[in-house]
């Protein structure tokens, strides 16, 4: 009876170290069910754990869930996988009874945190849908293109500044609502105690940038009229972006003044980037302080002539070393994952054996996507060591993309 107590008040540090052997998520929760002490000295997710979870919406064309779902999926295994398939290959599953989101679009998801919007409303929500933590950031009416939001004007409840011209137009509060934002990252996870975060976002039809500090009331704008921004990120003390072209912005978060300062970066872009209407560039900061370029193409499949199916086909990836000058190709992420997407892009460890070198990617194409019906999405695995794409979820059709996530 003793040696069982002694188990039982194991050292809590001793005990996450054990965890941290533990890869899949199925053998993790099994940890926490030796005893009950083990349950409530081991996180619901382990902190350990990088393998990226895929964020599954509640309504599709062919399945109603009855709750939202996260999927746990390790390195896929074939070209495409469904989703009667997925139990049967050893992958796991989370579902989120409390995370209603019928009236939420996702524009975001940083650090295990999902950003949302509210089409009825146009509240924008983080939410840890793990432990239903949330914190509201400012309102949709708040970011810079918004001469006016009147509410009881049905139809056209916005007045909004198009930019460069500066003419104002009206629009309807739910089309707003849904395209207003493409993208949200923060720069640090928040918690109960904690609400010293920053954002990023791009938004309105011309895709620039906006910034949000605590106990901001509204979004301000960066101090760039440049647009056609495609991915911003926090990369330590500074915010880097990247616009259509391949140019990089750089933005620095401390300074005297309070306000951000920064702009265009003195290094020129990649000098064969594809500057196409199907493509799209992302960034990702380094564990060795290099950023990484991420080139995206689209094509229409043979097989689905419909203007809202596309499919990544290639990714061209460059690098730009810590006080570089000149991006250069790369062809291999050694022990690396690279996830794009709604998510903030990032470059993680592989978690398993041999499964590094690959990209993990979801559909973020809500320009071509913002209809009220279901829709396929882009959205799979590619892997750099053999070329190959890994598609997964084609035969659903979805109203809001799956998207990548972190715990």
């Amino acid at each position: 009876m003793g040696d069982t107590d002694g188990w039982a008040h194991i050292d809590e540090d001793l005990l996450l170290e054990i965890s941290t052997g533990f890869f899949s998520y199925d053998d993790y929760i099994q940890l926490g069910l030796v005893c009950k002490e083990w349950r409530l000295k081991l996180p619901k997710i382990p902190n350990a754990n990088n393998v990226p979870w895929l964020l599954i919406p509640e309504e599709t064309e062919k399945n109603s869930y009855e709750d939202e779902e996260i999927v746990q999926l390790p390195v896929a295994g074939q070209e495409i996988l469904v989703t009667h398939g997925l139990k049967e290959r050893g992958i796991y599953h989370v579902m989120l009874p409390k995370m209603q989101m019928q009236n939420y679009v996702i524009r975001g998801s940083s650090h295990g945190w999902l950003i949302m919007v509210s089409l009825s409303e146009g509240t924008l929500l983080l939410l840890n849908p793990f432990t239903n933590v949330e914190f509201r950031l400012p309102h949709i009416s708040t970011f810079p293109n918004v001469i006016k939001y009147e509410p009881d004007n049905h139809g056209d409840e916005y007045t909004l500044l198009d930019f460069p011209d500066d003419e104002s137009y009206t629009l309807d509060r739910d089309s707003t609502h849904k395209i207003q934002l493409w993208k949200v990252v923060i720069n640090s996870p928040p918690d109960r105690n904690n609400h010293n975060f920053m954002a990023a976002a791009i938004y309105g039809p011309r895709n620039r940038l906006a910034f949000y500090k605590p106990n901001d009331m509204r979004w301000v704008e960066f101090p760039t009229r440049d647009s056609e921004f495609e991915d911003v990120i926090f990369f330590g003390v500074k915010i880097y972006a990247v616009n259509h072209a391949g140019q990089l912005y750089e933005f620095d978060t401390k300074t005297k003044s309070g306000r951000l300062e920064g702009g265009i970066h003195e290094v020129r872009p990649p000098s064969r980037v594809d500057r196409s209407t199907l493509t799209l560039k992302y960034l990702i900061g380094c564990a060795n302080g290099s950023l990484l370029m991420l080139v995206r193409h689209f094509r229409i499949p043979l097989d689905r002539r419909d203007s809202e199916c596309v499919e990544t086909y290639k990714f061209d990836i460059y690098e730009l070393k810590k006080n570089g000058k000149k991006w250069s190709r790369v062809y291999n992420l050694g022990d690396y994952i690279l996830m794009i997407g709604f998510t903030s892009s990032v470059q993680i460890p592989a978690s398993y054996p041999k499964t590094g070198n690959q990209i993990f990617f979801s559909d973020n194409m809500i320009e071509i996507k913002s209809c009220d019906y279901a829709v396929a999405q882009d959205l799979g695995v590619f892997s750099l060591e053999n070329r190959r794409f890994y598609r997964l979820l084609l035969d659903v059709k979805f109203f809001c993309p799956p998207l990548w996530l972190l715990p």
